[in-house]
């Protein structure tokens, strides 16, 4: 089973950058698989840490994905990193392995710190929505149009039914972003993805 969160690592200067990502629980450990290349694995091979981010403010994984990487985060307990400020819930990580793999390799952390700051109230339709719409923006490159088009529309369901603010605004961030990708596709000759 896989659990989308927000991953906060910090770069060589110590600054944070947030992205989202599945974690899976194995036993005791968690496990990170990022693609390549990527900014958080670059930090976590650098710094041997991560926070993993557990939020129902679905802006921060549309905001990661579509350019708004800048969420307020304050510093973790017992490790040289961040969590994000409004986090529900957050654990702090320690890398043991790194399975090398050419596309995704695939991370073993053991948890340090695990703190709870609020009730998890649950996710509502138009909040798991923008999760699953956050995935296809992140993968526009590899998918074909006609997927992102029909799962985008079905998305827009639980939007419509569903959303408040946050996650209307979050919406808007993604198909903005799908147009955009299309927009530059088509403007260099390829096909649109």
């Amino acid at each position: 089973m896989i659990f989308e969160t927000i991953v906060t690592t910090v770069d060589a200067d110590g600054r944070p950058h947030c992205a989202p990502m599945g974690a899976r629980y194995v036993s005791d450990e968690v496990v990170l698989m990022p693609f390549r290349p990527s900014a958080t694995l670059d930090n976590i091979l650098a710094s041997g840490v991560a926070v993993m981010n557990l939020t129902t403010d679905v802006r921060v994984f549309a905001g990661c994905v579509t350019g708004r990487r800048d969420w307020p985060t304050v510093p973790a307990e017992r490790i040289a990193g961040h969590r994000l400020a409004g986090a529900l819930a957050h654990v702090e990580l320690r890398l043991d392995a790194c399975d090398e793999g050419p596309q995704r390799p695939v991370l073993h952390f053991s948890r340090v710190c695990e703190r709870t700051h609020a009730p998890f109230p649950g996710f509502n339709r138009a909040q798991a929505a923008v999760v699953e719409g956050a995935v296809l923006v992140s993968r526009l490159r590899m998918l074909p149009a006609e997927k992102v088009d029909s799962e985008m529309a079905y998305l827009q369901i639980a939007i419509d039914k569903t959303a408040g603010p946050a996650e209307r605004e979050a919406w808007g961030w993604l198909t903005e972003a799908v147009a955009a990708h299309r927009a530059a596709a088509s403007g260099t000759g390829r096909a649109a993805a």
